[in-house]
């Protein structure tokens, strides 16, 4: 095969319409636009979502909610979300084994929420004071 020989799949390439080329052709006269109006124009652009001057769509329902571009790749953890993993060290590798982030996680935090019932180490992951604290009273650590 040489780079001089390459063509496109037989079929794949379609020949393009030629509007305003006569009538037998399908697209004579108007081109396929209809009779007068500003889309019959040249440059007859409608910007979108306008409705004819009517108030549109997007400005006349209610702003509602809140999208965080962070939570995407963000974990918030509990403390009992780490009695279900055998492993004594956990970073953020252990949790995407144990499914407890999802795989696209970046970042992790654990809160004091739930209790703790062995002794664990947290490698690279970020911790409250009152988490560090509860880790720390079961004889754990923290390290960043």
């Amino acid at each position: 095969m040489q780079l001089n020989t390459l063509k496109p799949a037989e079929g794949s390439k379609k020949a393009k319409v030629r509007v305003g080329r006569g009538w037998s052709s399908g697209l004579g006269k108007t081109s396929g636009r209809g009779v007068k109006g500003q889309r019959a124009r040249g440059k007859g652009k409608v910007a979108i979502g306008f409705e004819g001057g009517q108030m549109p769509f997007h400005r006349r329902i209610p702003k509602s909610g809140f999208t965080s571009r962070t939570k995407r790749t963000h974990a918030e953890l509990r403390l009992n979300d780490f009695n279900y993993i055998e492993e004594p060290v956990i970073d953020l590798l252990v949790l995407k084994d144990y499914d407890i982030v999802s795989q696209n996680t970046l970042s992790a935090k654990v809160i004091a929420s739930g209790e703790l019932t062995r002794t664990i180490t947290l490698r690279g992951i970020s911790a409250t004071k009152g988490a560090v604290a509860a880790i720390e009273a079961k004889g754990g650590k923290v390290e960043s």
